[in-house]
């Protein structure tokens, strides 16, 4: 498919990630392929429903167009946020959640599926890899699929 037929608007990104390496990987990626959008890191799934519920410095907050979720994390871990955003008396249950983290264990993977996970991607060891995984994941959700972009100042 061809570059421009992928054309889409800038993707908001929340990326929930303890690993500062893998955050550099994913920092490293979107500053070379000059994607147009915002991705916000932080540290564990406390920081991260901060950031959701604009609260604790986060009062400028936009709300994400997609969630990168590790799974294991200090405090709050993947799981339990997981279920917090897909609960279903939740704000942001309509936001896709990509579980992108280093388990390729099939009960992870039953697991976050059972927890409404829109995916689960196992992050690759090699370089490439790792970076062809971020690739496909921002086409299909950056240009692929159509996201709720609506009313961006509600919770």
């Amino acid at each position: 498919m061809a570059a421009a037929a992928l054309a889409a608007p800038p993707l908001t990104i929340l990326l929930v990630e303890d690993d500062d390496a893998d955050v550099a990987l994913i920092e490293e990626y979107f500053d070379e392929q000059s994607l147009p959008g915002e991705l916000h890191r932080v540290p564990d799934g406390i920081v991260a429903l901060q950031f959701l519920r604009r609260e604790n410095g986060f009062g400028d907050a936009p709300r994400p167009d997609l969630i990168l979720l590790d799974l294991n994390m200090p405090r709050m871990d993947g799981r339990e946020l997981l279920q917090v955003i897909k609960a279903a008396d939740s704000p942001w249950k309509s936001i896709p959640v990509i579980v992108f983290t280093t388990s390729a264990a099939a009960e992870d993977i039953a697991r976050s599926y059972h927890a409404y996970a829109n995916a689960f991607v196992t992050k690759a060891i090699d370089y490439n890899d790792f970076q062809g995984a971020l690739s496909k994941i921002h086409e299909f959700f950056g240009a692929v699929a159509s996201l709720d972009r609506g009313e961006r100042d509600r919770p």
